[in-house]
């Protein structure tokens, strides 16, 4: 690493070790005076140590996991939701904890106060730290090389972070390919934006032995291969790509967790469902549930059901369209429900009779998918196992992400599935449900 990049982690280090520190202060004084007093059996030092040991535990894994941490990587409004959803789950946590050493529930108005408190303090330390740190550590100095015509794509893209990244040079590899060669020298960090493979070796090859840091956008074929086994038959490297995404204890597995998990949210959600489902019939009258044919494993057409958003009418032409944005036919109701994803509640039924899981690649109609085939035949990878409530496109695109781009993100998910992955993917859901790009249409 160069003196600037250790620069860069000590930062980060230094302001998530503030901000853990003031909310494990805040919780510690509420814990002694509010809560240890009503305990079976009340704490002294060393139980104090344990609790306090065991929160700064928890809201740790719980920030790491909604990326909270990673100041001057996430855009600010990221950062900061990130943290919001880590206390709230971190405190509920905690609560939960005190009211089994109490054997009965107690008061949680203090817990509320302190997450209110906690919230505020960090909203505003974060702030202060993301305002220094784009001070001490400008976006980096980019050389960006693209190809296949992408010029227009990749500029509409850096614009989004220009907080991160400032393009001094854009080069065509296809038509200037010499001009790199001039120019590598010039900078420390690069950035391939869907060059053609064999000229692309020849420029990470030359990156990597200059030590110049590297960001390239991956093909197919890349994440494909990233998700290999390597295998030692011989005395040369062999990366093995299997046919088959989930081998049958996985399968297995992940079905009991989907069936488990979907019918314990049916019984949490039930008076939510029934509020939904009366609104909408007072708004127009119309059914409640809209059903609609999607694809799921290999292709396999089913009904998925969602709560009614749109008018009745939506279709009446029977052309199957995405949802635009400020699409006039979803309704009032509609928009509130699809913000907040009620609308997808009743897809634990699909997940119950085996249609979908829990996470897996979101199901497309079936004319959509084909008319994604038309120029881009891969598109039918994502079909490699079970569609999903919610899933790595989900997480780490847009609504309006293209079909190219969910692509890669889903087959990344297909390639590297876990059963760690699927549990932090579904926390993750959680902070979706409050980003608004994740809703909007294309």
């Amino acid at each position: 690493m160069n003196i600037q990049e250790i620069k860069r982690r000590l930062y980060t280090l230094t302001v998530a070790g503030i901000n853990i520190l003031m909310q494990e202060i805040l919780m510690d004084r509420m814990w002694r005076q509010y809560y240890n007093p009503y305990i079976r059996i009340p704490f002294w030092t060393k139980g104090h140590w344990y609790m306090m040991t065991l929160y700064v535990v928890v809201l740790m894994f719980f920030t790491h996991i909604y990326g909270g941490l990673k100041i001057g990587y996430h855009k600010q409004f990221d950062v900061m939701l990130s943290q919001i959803v880590a206390i709230f789950c971190a405190n509920t946590v905690f609560y939960i904890e005190v009211v089994l050493l109490a054997y009965r529930l107690l008061p949680i108005t203090p817990i509320v106060i302190v997450t209110g408190i906690n919230i505020f303090l960090v909203l505003v330390w974060t702030k202060a730290a993301m305002k220094m740190y784009g001070k001490f550590f400008p976006p980096h100095k980019i050389l960006l090389i693209y190809g296949r015509g992408k010029e227009e794509e990749a500029r509409k893209k850096i614009i989004e972070r220009k907080d991160k990244f400032s393009v001094l040079q854009w080069i065509n590899a296809e038509t200037e390919i010499e001009k790199v060669w001039d120019q590598l020298s010039d900078y420390d960090t690069v950035m391939l934006w869907d060059v053609p493979n064999f000229i692309r070796n020849e420029i990470l090859k030359e990156c990597y032995g200059r030590r110049i840091r590297i960001y390239t956008m991956p093909s197919i074929s890349d994440i494909l291969l990233s998700g290999s086994e390597m295998m030692h038959f011989f005395d040369t490297p062999l990366f093995l790509i299997r046919s088959n995404a989930l081998t049958i204890d996985q399968m297995v597995v992940k079905r009991l967790i989907d069936i488990v998990v979907a019918v314990l949210l049916l019984l949490l959600t039930s008076p939510v469902m029934l509020i939904t489902a009366a609104f909408i019939k007072l708004y127009d009258r119309g059914p409640v549930l809209y059903k609609q044919v999607r694809c799921s494993l290999f292709g396999n057409p089913f009904y998925i059901y969602k709560f009614r958003s749109m008018r009745v009418d939506a279709e009446k032409d029977g052309v199957a369209r995405l949802a635009q944005k400020k699409d006039n036919r979803i309704t009032p109701v509609g928009a509130f429900i699809r913000k907040l994803r009620i609308d997808e509640l009743p897809q634990l039924f699909n997940v119950i009779k085996g249609d979908m899981s829990f996470v897996g690649p979101r199901p497309e109609r079936p004319e959509i998918i084909e008319e994604y085939k038309e120029e881009l035949p891969e598109f039918a990878y994502r079909m490699k196992v079970k569609a999903g409530l919610t899933g790595f496109a989900q997480i780490y695109g847009k609504y309006n992400t293209v079909p190219y781009d969910k692509l890669k993100l889903d087959l990344y998910y297909i390639e590297h599935y876990s059963l760690w992955m699927d549990l932090k993917l579904l926390l993750l859901t959680v902070k979706i449900i409050f980003t608004p790009e994740s809703t909007e249409g294309v």
